[in-house]
């Protein structure tokens, strides 16, 4: 009998989720900075997702759930001048670099 079930499918885009904890007195300033980048990120070519949640359980921290169609695309939008100038900025912003950690759509 053949297999009737459909063959999973390959997919280009790319998934992530950077967190992004900041120092005492800084949480505003990296709320800030965190909405002006999702602003303009949103706009850059193969962007399917971007967007900035605050960790409701740990306050200063903010997550960042970011899609992109191709990897070429992420590749394009980490060069961009605003994203340069965030990862710049953000330095004086946070307890220590920012992780990233990939993640894989189920479905």
């Amino acid at each position: 009998m053949p297999n009737t079930l459909p063959a999973p499918q390959e997919t280009d885009e790319v998934w992530l989720m950077p967190v992004f904890i900041a120092k005492a007195g800084h949480e505003t300033h990296l709320q800030e900075a965190l909405s002006a980048l999702q602003a303009v990120s949103r706009k850059d070519p193969g962007c399917l997702e971007y967007t900035v949640f605050s960790d409701d359980q740990r306050p200063g921290t903010f997550v960042l759930i970011e899609g992109w169609a191709r990897r070429e695309d992420l590749a394009a939008h980490n060069e961009e001048t605003h994203v340069k100038d965030f990862v710049k900025g953000s330095e004086l912003l946070l307890v220590g670099p920012f992780s990233v950690t990939p993640l894989t759509r189920l479905s």
